[in-house]
């Protein structure tokens, strides 16, 4: 009896031969080795690339948190590598996808060594997972020095990002130490000497340590008292609404003031004959027709053909067949009609558009090419158009181009002079400023409310995500630049808004839960 039970208990292991056999290809019971008491948990080669099994799921983690942080700015990565590629593709959403897959795949590598170890079994990871080990190893360091070289800002979206998702973190990494507590308890206990208990249990403990007391320095404007919250941010149409419809169309602001926005915001430039109209490329390639149309000229800067010439571009078929944004949703056949028979918008179009439905407007205004007739004098043709030939009114009017800002004050003192970057209050001032158009990076509520004690408001671009809409909101803007005002409007309050009182609570009993839970495993 004594030796049939023993046979069985030999046989009969099918967790750990699951466990052995993805980890290590070994899925027979004489191909494994247990952790001998007070021995290191596998041979000297394997204790020297655990470590690199850990840094792969750090660097894999990083990364994919920033690129998951950085969707607000999906957009301009595409619109960057079409500069370069020449064709317009969704990169983006592929590194996406690529980063999610190489994470899961190093994340259940180390699920399963932390599973053989709390068995007490020896490791020994299989050639092809170290081979696989190296390459998201591999992959996420270059992808984050790329980025890091190219696209520097996004740190600083990512340490926006922490002001909402840190109390979250803070959860997710105690439960993980939570869950690192078995193996760590297991190999302390077994472990035959002190000073190995120490090594073992001592960094554990002050990781711990850290995690308990890192609240203590956190800072989230979203965590005010009730009653402190300001109104919600204005919404501005960036280029109207380019989920929905073709940027800088007509159909594109009518569906901004469709969804509710509060403002138009675009980009100008003016035609070799003096016709100002918008548009944002230097060339017409990626949102015109003009490869089909005129295929020698398709380089060419916008700016260099006559108005007659662009009115025969198409400005619609693009969008329907480039598809954007990743997060487009279908469009009705009746929009996609209407898009399809989209042109050029001309600036004094806009502008009518815009005082009918008594909506504010903002441009970048582009300087012409050099020999350009309307080099030199290009303000003041755009001044033209808005003065004597739109009829809009001029309170609705955000100057921001800082050229001859002085002469356009004293021809059009009713626009709401607008700056793009931040000084000193002092000098917007004396500048007549009363608006601040900055970048979402440049986020800061004590800057914000600085600015609003001298009555300039803030106004932040380009705000697409709802967890960002969120910090912009609590951090005081008075508008933001958006390029998602369909799902921005349905925001009735921040997300992610606590009380100090609930949000120590939260903390509080997450630290108790976790003290007493391992507590719970070491006794055991």
């Amino acid at each position: 009896v004594v030796r049939r039970r023993l046979l069985q208990r030999y046989e009969h292991q099918p967790f750990i031969s699951c466990l052995a056999g993805f980890y290590s290809c070994r899925w027979k019971r004489y191909q494994r080795r247990r952790t001998e008491p007070g021995k290191c948990c596998c041979k000297t080669r394997e204790c020297v690339f655990f470590p690199l099994l850990v840094g792969a799921f750090c660097f894999s983690l990083v990364f994919l948190y920033l690129w998951g942080e950085a969707k607000n700015d999906y957009n301009n990565f595409d619109w960057y590598n079409y500069g370069n590629l020449g064709f317009w593709f969704l990169w983006s959403l592929v590194l996406l996808i690529v980063a999610a897959i190489l994470f899961t795949y190093i994340t259940l590598l180390l699920v399963l060594a932390m599973c053989l170890l709390a068995e007490g079994q020896q490791l020994y990871l299989h050639w092809s997972h170290k081979i696989g080990t190296f390459l998201v190893l591999g992959f996420s360091i270059t992808a984050l020095f790329i980025l890091s070289v190219l696209w520097g800002d996004q740190w600083k979206t990512v340490r926006l990002s922490f002001q909402i998702t840190a109390p979250y973190l803070h959860i997710g990494a105690i439960t993980i130490m939570v869950l690192l507590s078995w193996p760590v308890a297991l190999h302390a206990i077994r472990a035959d000497k002190k000073v190995v208990q120490v090594i073992i249990v001592g960094p554990y403990l002050a990781m711990l340590l850290f995690l308990f007391l890192i609240p203590l320095g956190m800072y989230s404007p979203c965590i005010r008292e009730m009653g402190t919250l300001g109104p919600k941010p204005a919404l501005i149409g960036h280029r109207g609404a380019p989920m929905l419809a073709p940027e800088n169309t007509e159909m594109s602001f009518q569906k901004t003031i469709e969804h509710g926005g509060d403002g138009l915001e675009t980009d100008v430039t003016i035609s070799y004959d003096g016709v100002p109209f918008l548009m944002h490329d230097s060339t017409l390639r990626r949102t015109t027709n003009i490869k089909e149309v005129y295929p020698n000229d398709s380089a060419q800067n916008a700016a260099l053909f006559s108005w007659d010439t662009l009115q025969e571009l198409n400005a619609g078929t693009w969008f329907l067949k480039d598809k954007p944004f990743s997060c487009m949703g279908s469009l009705s056949r009746a929009d996609q009609n209407q898009a399809m028979n989209q042109s050029i918008y001309k600036l004094s179009n806009f502008l009518r558009l815009a005082d009918s439905q008594n909506k504010l407007v903002i441009f970048d205004l582009y300087r012409p090419p050099e020999k350009h007739p309307y080099r030199n004098s290009w303000i003041n043709r755009t001044l033209e158009v808005i003065l004597n030939e739109s009829g809009i009114r001029p309170h609705l009017v955000l100057w921001l181009e800082n050229n001859m800002r002085s002469f356009v004050q004293s021809v059009a003192p009713g626009f709401q002079q607008t700056m793009g970057s931040k000084a000193p209050v002092e000098d917007l001032l004396m500048d007549n400023i009363v608006k601040l158009n900055l970048a979402y990076t440049e986020m800061s509520s004590e800057d914000i409310r600085k600015y609003a004690e001298a009555n300039i408001t803030t106004n932040l671009y380009v705000v697409n995500e709802p967890w960002l809409f969120s910090l912009a909101w609590c951090s005081g803007a008075h508008s933001v630049t958006t390029n998602a005002v369909h799902t921005l409007k349905n925001l009735s309050q921040p997300l992610f808004l606590m009380t100090p009182q609930q949000y120590n609570i939260m903390w509080i009993l997450t630290d108790l839960t976790s003290v007493l839970l391992i507590s719970l495993i070491f006794a055991l």
